[in-house]
């Protein structure tokens, strides 16, 4: 019997097509193990799952929750974050959550793993200090951008390992309070700092973002974005002073288009998907902050539904994801 590790894997592409026998390959939890593949084999990573996940958020700001997406209901507490967690982002590779960025010393990174509850552990550190950041991910690497005091910094980070993140490059343009979302290939950044561009990159190389168009409206502290239906389309919740939800064709260029409105209007929350159903959850309008879930259909156009609550009502740009 053979067994070989591909030259992907060395690269950190687990499960690409080989010609036969044993090949080194990663589990869902991050773990190597020799598996047979039969030269046809492919197994895409994803960066998306059924439980979506809520990290920190002022008035929440150690508090993970959790969700199972495919179903309707109130949060359940997941365990703690490893700091002040207010202002941050997050992403995921399916099977580990990354928190990135925090108030308190605005460079911190964790991670948990997402099928299982408990306390996150740390991660690495940003290269530079910032929150109200945005991160999305390929399945691999995560990219984080932007932040506060309109930062153009893009850094990315290996999702199944652990360490500080690397310089990746910059934005079309300096902004934060904004979200992103992935097809696995490419990642967009929309909204942010009354801003309605969309800009985009490569996940898997380096370099500057490109503009890739334009929300319909602005999108200052947007309640979140995800992607869905195999991440061929992208969406964007309602922002500060605005309830719209936007969406584009992430493998095309170009505006985005309506898509509805929020079930309850805010701004400054967190969002997550399995590929089908988008969850929004948190936020803050008129002074009032709070725990409210909504979701949509992605595949579908239309206005969101109450889903349930969160288990603490919670603000400031809510770092969120999914996984299974």
């Amino acid at each position: 019997m053979t067994r070989k590790i591909n030259n992907s894997y060395l690269l950190g592409q687990s499960n690409a097509p080989t010609t036969g026998g044993d090949m080194l390959k990663t589990r869902k939890d991050g773990t190597p193990v020799w598996e047979e593949v039969d030269g046809t084999t492919y197994i895409p990573p994803v960066w998306y799952g059924d439980r979506g996940i809520w990290f920190g958020g002022y008035l929440g700001a150690t508090t993970i929750d959790y969700i199972d997406i495919t179903s309707t209901g109130n949060a359940t507490d997941f365990g703690d974050t490893t700091g002040n967690k207010q202002a941050c982002t997050a992403c995921s590779n399916g099977s580990r959550g990354v928190s990135i960025g925090e108030v308190s010393s605005g460079v911190g990174i964790e991670y948990i793993t997402i099928s299982t509850t408990g306390n996150a552990t740390d991660f690495g550190d940003m290269a530079t200090n910032r929150d109200t950041s945005s991160a999305t991910s390929n399945g691999i690497r995560g990219v984080d951008a932007g932040g506060e005091s309109s930062s153009v910094t893009m850094e990315y980070i290996t999702i199944a390992t652990t360490g500080d993140a690397v310089d990746f490059g910059d934005l079309t343009s300096g902004r934060g309070n904004f979200c992103s979302c992935s097809d696995g290939t490419k990642g967009l950044w929309g909204g942010g700092s009354s801003s309605n561009v969309i800009d985009y990159v490569t996940i898997a190389t380096t370099g500057d973002a490109v503009d890739f168009g334009d929300l319909t409206v602005n999108k200052a502290e947007t309640m979140g974005a995800f992607s869905g239906i195999s991440g061929t389309r992208g969406v964007w919740g309602g922002a500060n002073g605005t309830n719209v939800i936007d969406y584009v064709t992430i493998a095309s260029t170009g505006n985005a288009t309506d898509f509805g409105d929020m079930a309850v209007s805010r701004w400054a929350g967190g969002a997550c998907s399995n590929d089908t159903r988008g969850c929004f959850g948190a936020g803050e309008s008129s002074g009032v902050t709070h725990n409210t879930i909504d979701y949509i259909t992605i595949a579908s156009t239309g206005d969101g539904t109450d889903f349930g609550d969160l288990t603490v009502a919670r603000r400031a740009m809510v770092g969120s994801c999914a996984g299974d």
